[in-house]
């Protein structure tokens, strides 16, 4: 399978079936779309749909669905921005218990759009962080 030799680092700190969506939606969209960066979104938005990010990491959602506008709107879209993973459509108790689990000072005083905010950032430098040390 292509798709596993392709595997993001996010990904491959995963659990298995975060692992087996992504390789399954990506080895589908290389034979649609071919190889390059269409298909890599495609493996993402899938992955999406039952999976958010969590510091360097995908994690289970509570439940099955988009995580955000761009994951929503399918192919053939207008594009808009994504949430890097966060799951943008949780509640916001959901989205304070993810930035609690990763120590995101001042939670309590952010409204819903500022948690997917420190949510996006945090899980970026953490992502970068784990990416320099291998």
């Amino acid at each position: 399978m292509p798709g596993r030799e392709d595997l993001p680092s996010t990904v491959l700190r995963s659990p298995r079936k975060a692992q087996d969506t992504w390789v399954a939606a990506h080895d589908s969209a290389l034979q649609t779309y071919g190889p390059g960066r269409r298909a890599q979104q495609t493996a993402f938005a899938a992955l999406k749909h039952t999976f958010e990010k969590v510091g360097d990491h995908w994690e289970p959602k509570p439940e099955r669905g988009p995580s955000d506008e761009q994951a929503a709107g399918g192919a053939g879209q207008p594009e808009k921005p994504t949430r890097g993973g966060v799951n943008a459509t949780a509640s916001r108790q959901h989205l304070y218990e993810r930035a609690k689990q990763l120590g995101i000072p001042g939670r309590s005083r952010m409204s819903k759009e500022e948690l997917v905010t420190a949510l996006e950032k945090e899980n970026r430098r953490r992502t970068d962080r784990a990416r320099r040390s291998g």
